[in-house]
């Protein structure tokens, strides 16, 4: 059988997982941010303060956080497939109902479900890096997926202003609203773990279990939750450090996904059109970040046989240079802080590969769940970072501190992962 498996030529299903997840992902990350798009026009039309709609952006991120722990508990009892596909119908259609908001109320309980709806996106892209990529070609997967939702944010911005002159705001999230759920329908009808799939062959099967993929089952999904499970797993250094890694990490995102523009508008002094056109150009860093550190962790896997070295050294360095932000202080050209801002979020971008690094540690029985409690971690930073940058500016009435903070909880992070995490395997659950 073995011979028979060698003459065969590898199939490359795992490609078309990829394709799919990195559409998902993308459509994640635009769902997000209609509501900064729509937010001139539906404020006016709604008469929201300023007060109210800070405290509407910040809905998300609350239930977001809070679902993850149940989101990655619904992904180990139902699987990938009908996780995922129902996870992206229903944020979709909260999407969709956010287009016929009539008042305050209904936006922010649109909010508060979008959240939700979102909270299993990660830790589903986080088993499907387990079940069908080797270890060696997980980073590049991971970068080739999460690169849209930085490039995405980037670029999209243009033609989603365009729906909203053109069509109104309500049109902007009935629009990607219906994109989201047909996906949705497709990836129910496309995606399988390897096991089940069709589309994959004996060869590339082996190739993926030699790797280290999980294939996994569905009798591998039928865990059953306890608190103690989440306990435990906290207590593994590997997931406990890179938990607190990712949420340092994702305080420099948050930054860049809230602060970014008021600072380049308020600390710097350029007007809204310059400041829109040197606000891509982080993004376009961090996205050749993302790449980078891809390519960079799996070479150096191959190259050293060490995971070690091929996960955390490009995690430390994104990490060190995402401290760098607070050179920004400290310079008074423009130009010279739009450069600085670009090396900390192409540090940044790096640091994604912390997805990777929790795919190879994560308990083969808890992935999910493993995901889950990770990105619960990470997006921690979405609800304490906006809140201690904004305090610290109406306190000051300047970014300094600002920066500070967020420097010093990147060289944390670093320090997360070199102190903290250790070995970089797979756990063991007593």
């Amino acid at each position: 059988m073995r011979a028979s498996t060698q003459l065969l030529k590898p199939t490359r299903a795992r490609l078309g997982v990829l394709a799919l997840i990195s559409v998902a992902t993308l459509l994640n990350y635009m769902d997000r941010a209609v509501m900064g798009v729509a937010a001139p026009s539906l404020t006016a039309e709604l008469k929201i303060s300023p007060e109210m709609m800070g405290f509407i952006f910040s809905a998300f991120s609350w239930t977001y956080a809070a679902s993850q722990i149940p989101g990655g508990l619904l992904l180990d009892r139902l699987g990938t497939r009908i996780t995922y596909a129902g996870s992206l119908i229903l944020w979709s259609f909260f999407t969709l109902l956010h287009g016929i908001a009539g008042n305050v109320a209904m936006l922010f309980g649109f909010r508060l479900a979008l959240g939700v709806a979102e909270a299993p996106c990660y830790p589903c892209n986080s088993r499907i890096l387990s079940s069908w990529f080797p270890q060696d070609e997980r980073a590049r997967a991971n970068s080739v997926y999460a690169v849209g939702q930085y490039a995405g944010l980037a670029f999209f911005a243009p033609v989603l202003f365009w729906v909203v002159g053109s069509f109104g705001w309500r049109a902007l999230f009935l629009i990607a609203g219906a994109l989201g759920m047909a996906f949705g329908l497709l990836m129910y009808a496309r995606y399988r773990d390897p096991s089940d799939s069709s589309r994959i062959n004996a060869a590339e099967l082996e190739h993926i279990r030699a790797g280290g993929g999980l294939t996994a089952t569905k009798q591998d999904a039928k865990i059953p939750f306890s608190w103690a499970n989440v306990r435990k797993l906290m207590g593994k250094r590997q997931i406990l450090g890179a938990s607190i890694g990712q949420f340092c990490g994702n305080s420099t995102l948050v930054f860049f996904l809230t602060w970014f523009p008021t600072y380049l508008a308020t600390e710097r002094g350029m007007d809204w059109l310059k400041s829109g056109t040197f606000a891509v150009l982080p993004y376009i860093a961090a996205s050749a970040g993302v790449l980078l550190g891809g390519q960079v962790s799996d070479l150096l896997i191959r190259r050293t046989g060490s995971a070690n070295i091929g996960r955390k050294l490009p995690i430390v360095a994104g990490l060190l240079l995402a401290s760098t932000i607070v050179a920004a202080n400290y310079v008074t050209s423009n130009t010279l802080v739009i450069a600085i801002m670009s090396i900390a979020f192409f540090g940044q971008g790096m640091v994604n590969l912390g997805w990777t690094l929790i795919s190879d540690v994560a308990p083969r029985q808890y992935v999910g769940l493993t995901g889950g409690v990770f990105n619960l971690c990470a997006n921690l930073a979405g609800i304490v970072t906006p809140i201690v940058v904004g305090v610290i500016v109406g306190q000051t009435g300047s970014f300094y501190g600002a920066l500070a903070f967020i420097g010093v909880l990147a060289l944390i992070g670093a320090a997360a992962y070199v102190f903290i995490v250790g070995d970089v395997r797979r756990v063991e659950m007593d």
